[in-house]
């Protein structure tokens, strides 16, 4: 067993640690990967990251970290909301989600951070 970390070809992370014979993990993103093969991890669209730097994937739970105000609704959506169950897409509102009392809409990932 190797005693260095490898750092992880999909988000950067240097924490990678090795999970198998000739198997690595990344604690951040959770990707895995065999450094032997030919590695020709392409980053899956764009890399989405909550207001930590956390990466986010689709099904992920995740909090609003202010309120935000709704066009249309008479209130805003207040900080602390949890939302589950998200999905990534392109775009300047890039999670797709349902939040109970408001419905369908769109977040910025700038406004959230991953549970």
């Amino acid at each position: 067993m190797e005693d260095q970390m490898k750092t992880c070809p999909l988000c950067s992370s240097p924490y990678a640690y090795e999970s198998g014979e000739n198997q690595y993990t990344c604690p951040e993103c959770g990707h895995e990967w065999n450094p032997s093969e030919n590695e020709e991890v392409a980053v899956e669209g764009n890399v989405v990251k909550d207001a930590n730097g956390q990466i986010l994937q689709n099904g992920d739970t995740v909090l609003i970290i202010k309120d935000l105000p709704v066009k249309g609704a008479p209130k805003p959506l207040k900080a602390g909301t949890k939302v589950k169950n998200i999905r990534l897409t392109d775009g300047d509102h890039n999670i797709a989600c349902k939040i109970d009392g408001f419905g369908s809409m769109g977040l910025k990932s700038e406004f959230v951070r991953k549970v």
